[in-house]
């Protein structure tokens, strides 16, 4: 049974799940199960409990996509399942138990990429023919497109981080400083016994501090962009990719270092005012060159393609916002350069198909 839960009412910046209704059970009788180990920064972020293997398969689907679930073997240990989540912006972390032995197929991962990280137990995985285990020491990490079939072994809880397809393909652009020609493609295991790897724990570490820390940055509305890419860096630099050789050894024209150089440029300066001339001066490049080298990488002009993150940033604000903030779509569109607020709706639902309102009310 799924009911509302009332601390839904207060707008948690950490319960606003565009994917799935951020609800919780209310059924006073559950059957007892053993503890299972649930990250605390997770514990109050109840998704949903049931006993019914359709209904399990229906929300975990609604989380990730949908999915055909079976139970393996039934023994004297009834089903259960259990989910634990919050959403940012564009990143995710979910806690999912199955409690008995379980296969779950998905026939293509929807518009995103997650790892999956077993935090007891073993998960036999089949990703598009080929087969590996994920466990507490090797986590599987999937692409948009991809077909998954997970066999869970009893026990087998893991904790999954999902990014948005869009906001990963958008970072790794700014980070190569030109358009992407192909989608993303990870390597399906992530070792997490490596050197290397310990940049990904700490992350995942920092993550669930921040979520846990009621005081802290992410609670506060303050640190929701730069964790999620702090995330996605790591992600990209770490595993193995069809792009990763290009961001640990960075090559390329001139024009696309320039290009690279004048995003990071516009990042740090994207709430002031900035001009073609400005661009120039810092790239030490006329305005016709760099006006020539976006549309050559990125297929856009400077201008616009500074009004599309202004945007970006602006809807970030709008999503993080909850009515203790006080603000106001008029402060936001301000603070991020938009001065004519009929303008910036126009531009805002030409993006995103709702008006600033809406997303703020959201």
């Amino acid at each position: 049974m799924i009911a509302q839960d009332p601390e839904c009412a207060e707008m948690s910046r950490l319960r606003r799940f565009g994917f799935i209704d951020a609800r919780r059970t209310d059924d006073p009788v559950r059957r007892k199960v053993r503890s299972r180990g649930v990250p605390p920064g997770l514990q109050n972020h109840e998704i949903f409990y049931t006993e019914d293997v359709r209904e399990a398969s229906d929300l975990i689907g609604r989380a990730l996509s949908p999915i055909v679930l079976t139970v393996r073997n039934p023994d004297p240990q009834p089903f259960a399942a259990m989910m634990f989540g919050v959403r940012m912006r564009d990143v995710s972390m979910f806690y999912i138990d199955l409690t008995v032995a379980t296969t779950v197929k998905m026939r293509s991962v929807g518009p995103y990429y997650a790892v999956h990280m077993p935090t007891n137990g073993r998960v036999i995985c089949e990703q598009n023919g080929r087969t590996f285990d994920a466990n507490p020491i090797q986590a599987a990490v999937t692409s948009p497109g991809d077909d998954l079939t997970m066999a869970l072994d009893d026990d087998s809880p893991q904790l999954v981080i999902r990014f948005e397809q869009d906001a990963v393909t958008s970072h790794l652009t700014r980070l190569l400083g030109g358009s992407l020609r192909r989608p993303i493609a990870f390597e399906p295991e992530m070792d997490l016994t490596t050197d290397d790897a310990m940049r990904w724990n700490g992350a995942i570490q920092l993550l669930h501090s921040e979520i846990y820390h009621e005081g802290s940055l992410i609670h506060r509305g303050q640190g929701v962009g730069p964790m999620e890419e702090l995330l996605m860096s790591t992600l990209l630099l770490l595993q193995p990719s069809n792009y990763r050789s290009q961001l640990v050894r960075p090559t390329g024209s001139p024009t696309k270092r320039v290009i690279r150089n004048t995003l990071d440029y516009i990042e740090t300066h994207l709430s002031e005012r900035i001009t073609m001339t400005d661009l120039a001066v810092n790239a030490h490049m006329s305005i016709r060159a760099i006006q020539q080298g976006f549309h050559d990488e990125l297929g856009t002009s400077p201008m616009l393609y500074l009004r599309d993150r202004r945007l970006e940033r602006a809807r970030g604000d709008l999503t993080d916002a909850v009515p203790s903030d006080g603000v106001t779509v008029t402060e936001i569109a301000q603070r991020w350069g938009f001065n004519h607020l009929g303008s910036f709706a126009v531009l805002y639902r030409k993006r995103w198909g709702e008006s600033p309102s809406e997303t703020l009310r959201q």
